[in-house]
């Protein structure tokens, strides 16, 4: 696997959320790739375990089945981590889905479901964690962000509205934990042609489009998205906090 080398990031301790497939996927095989310390959560049990079966058989990894809505679920997940690998210092809140849905099929047992799914487990494991980062003498979380809001996509306004929640809560944590040297980011991925984005979303003139709009003439992959993850976990970006950076190809 060719990149860059962090050498801070060797022997650190890392959780990834929604880690089994995907965008997660492609985070957890970069820190692998890191000699880190790789913890992943995930619903999917038949992913996770074939990630598993795939990584080389030094790798330091180990995985926790969980549904992160479930708060006391995702408690116990993060309490399983770390009791394996020792004190968490790199979060990377990435679990999510953009499942589509128009606004007159809105419940709100629905919106309070969308919520669960793709921002609330992110403030929750930033809570779970932040007291190892603080006993560390700092640390690192990457919140997972969409630019689906910044363009004005449709036709998802629960999963839109998450998201734009997550640069709100990414300022928000960078403020309170900045004091003790806890370094808190957003990446905001454009269309990503993971599995399922390929599987569900994924048209000629959604092809087109990308094309159009985009800079640069080419499809993103999720390692697009794990490399600048890497990037701001490394003490190399020591002096980034409360940041939101956009990795789309040029589409905004």
């Amino acid at each position: 696997m060719q990149g860059a080398i962090y050498p801070s990031l060797k022997d650190r301790t890392v959780l990834v959320t929604g880690g089994g497939s995907g965008i997660g996927e492609a985070i957890v095989r970069r820190f692998v790739s890191q000699g880190s310390r790789v913890g992943f959560i995930d619903i999917d049990l038949e992913a996770s375990k074939h990630l598993l079966a795939s990584l080389p058989a030094h790798a330091s990894v180990h995985f926790e089945h969980a549904d992160l809505r479930d708060i006391a679920a995702l408690r116990r997940a993060v309490a399983g981590v770390r009791e394996m690998f020792g004190p968490i210092t790199i979060l990377v809140n990435n679990a999510a889905r953009d499942d589509r849905h128009a606004i007159e099929d809105v419940t709100p047992e629905y919106w309070d479901e969308r919520i669960a799914v793709n921002l609330k487990h992110q403030f929750f494991s930033a809570q779970a964690i932040a007291p190892d980062m603080i006993q560390a003498g700092g640390g690192s979380i990457v919140n997972i962000g969409s630019v689906s809001w910044v363009i004005g996509q449709g036709n998802m306004p629960c999963y839109t509205t998450a998201k734009s929640a997550v640069q709100g809560l990414t300022r928000a944590l960078a403020r309170d934990l900045g004091p003790n040297n806890v370094r808190v980011n957003s990446i905001l991925p454009g269309w990503i042609m993971t599995q399922r984005q390929q599987d569900l979303w994924l048209t000629p003139d959604g092809e087109a489009e990308i094309m159009q709009r985009q800079c640069l003439k080419r499809k993103l992959v999720p390692d697009d998205i794990a490399r600048a993850v890497l990037f701001f976990a490394a003490d190399d970006s020591s002096a980034c906090t409360n940041q939101s950076y956009i990795v789309d190809g040029g589409w905004v």
